[in-house]
């Protein structure tokens, strides 16, 4: 890194870190609903449905004039939030390195992304411009402060804690997650009562969501603080904020060359990775569109993956310490193969077959990603750390507009979401391949770390 500083959590009572982990936990409870809410359940098939209102007799809107299918914009629209997202990552990470003022920014990109997801409320007729921009705005912002936020944990948490705090984290956002949508089903199923229309049902979710983003950031933003840097020589750096963040990451990657296997295993999670997400993030539109489920049925669904999820990553843990974390990877992505398959095939209208998938899927969605981050940081170089974190989150990022891509380019050509969502395999087979490849008890030798006994 170009700057240094004392060890940030030296000097700091107990009390104190207690009180800032316990605020740091708070703003994945106030981003995840976003991911649940509005990303996972109601903007794409709502998104699709506005669009579709816009589109001409072939069902083509035309941003740009560009003729894109009514049923891929949500997908496009996703893949272009990824794009902004890492061209503005590296500015904010370097500022941020520069001023160590890392709140300020949080606070930026938070209330960015809130705004734009409260403003969804304004969606309707055929605004699908509106609806691609602010879906833009909002993924990117909810990107960028993942950065900062992820950023606080090696400040806050002793290296014997940090995975407690990070998990701790991860629960407060399943937990907002359930939560909030359990109220949305409320509102969704009961509008009429409330004197609603289904349309008003949906906006009043999307925009709760960024409030509710908004106002549970104010207790990080309260309790979290920055930590003064100083540089080596004393003198602030003297190369532009965008210049630094850039050849940051360049340096760490070059770095990473002399350790080729942790390579190989980024370059694995980053592919299998991109077929998770893009899963979790399209599976409303299939549901909606090929399926013909409602709403209702959709978030149910989303609620039994929030909940399994939890016991899913714990069974996956257990099954990692018999058998070893890559064993245990492994056998998720064939198990993931197997949801998409049973997807392709799965009969429209049976809400009772769609749930099975929702469950499967979650027993695999929470102990592939932990059991994937956990076996990395066995790979990272001792003393690097932070630099190879920050490299996983950027490379993380930046190609998970191609999972998104493919799935928008498949539907555009075959007008077909089974086609789209079977297209997805081969992103599970190819990071099944690689990572079945990579030694890794010699991965981890070659990287200075002690070999555990399984993994």
């Amino acid at each position: 890194m170009a700057l240094e500083t004392e060890d940030p959590t030296a000097g700091r009572g107990n009390g104190d870190r207690r009180r800032e982990q316990r605020g740091w936990y708070f703003y994945d409870f106030a981003c995840s609903v976003y991911s649940t809410s509005v990303l996972t359940v109601f903007l794409g098939p709502y998104l699709t449905a506005v669009a579709k209102a816009a589109a001409d007799a072939e069902g083509y809107v035309h941003p740009l004039g560009i003729p894109v299918r009514a049923g891929s914009l949500f997908a496009y629209a996703v893949s272009a939030s990824v794009v902004v997202a890492v061209l503005v990552m590296p500015l904010v990470g370097a500022v941020a390195d520069r001023t160590g003022r890392k709140k300020p920014l949080l606070a930026a990109s938070a209330y960015t992304g809130a705004t734009a997801t409260a403003g969804m409320f304004f969606l309707g007729g055929d605004r699908y411009l509106l609806g691609a921009a602010l879906l833009i705005v909002a993924n990117a912002s909810l990107s960028v402060s993942m950065v900062l936020y992820n950023a606080y944990l090696p400040q806050i948490a002793e290296p014997d804690e940090r995975d407690t705090v990070s998990s701790r984290g991860w629960a407060f956002g399943y937990t907002s997650g359930a939560l909030v949508l359990v109220a949305d089903l409320a509102l969704y199923t009961g509008h009429e009562s409330f004197g609603l229309s289904e349309s008003d049902a949906v906006r009043i979710c999307l925009a709760t969501a960024g409030l509710w983003w908004g106002a549970f950031t104010l207790i990080p933003l309260r309790r979290l603080r920055d930590r003064a840097l100083t540089p080596p020589d004393g003198h602030a750096p003297a190369e532009g904020a965008v210049g630094a963040g850039w050849r940051q990451l360049i340096a760490t990657l070059r770095d990473m060359r002399r350790h080729p296997l942790t390579l190989a295993f980024l370059l694995a999670y980053l592919i299998y990775n991109d077929g998770v997400q893009t899963v979790i993030s399209q599976a409303s539109i299939y549901g909606s569109e090929e399926l013909r489920l409602d709403q209702t049925t959709l978030i149910t669904a989303v609620l039994l993956v929030q909940v399994l999820a939890v016991a899913g990553a714990l069974g996956m843990g257990r099954l990692a310490r018999t058998y070893g974390a890559k064993h245990t990877i492994l056998a998720s992505l064939a198990v993931w193969t197997l949801i998409l398959g049973a997807g392709y095939f799965l009969p429209a209208q049976t809400p009772g077959w769609f749930f099975a998938l929702a469950g499967a899927i979650g027993l695999v969605l929470g102990g592939t990603q932990a059991l994937s981050r956990s076996l990395f940081s066995h790979l990272v170089p001792r003393g690097k750390e932070a630099e190879y974190f920050s490299a996983y989150e950027m490379s993380d990022r930046g190609l998970s507009w191609l999972g998104p891509l493919v799935f928008g380019l498949a539907f555009q050509l075959t007008g077909s979401y089974r086609d789209a969502i079977i297209s997805l395999v081969i992103f599970f087979a190819i990071g099944f391949v690689l990572l079945a490849r990579v030694p890794v008890r010699r991965a981890v030798a070659e990287a200075g770390n002690p070999v555990p006994h399984r993994i």
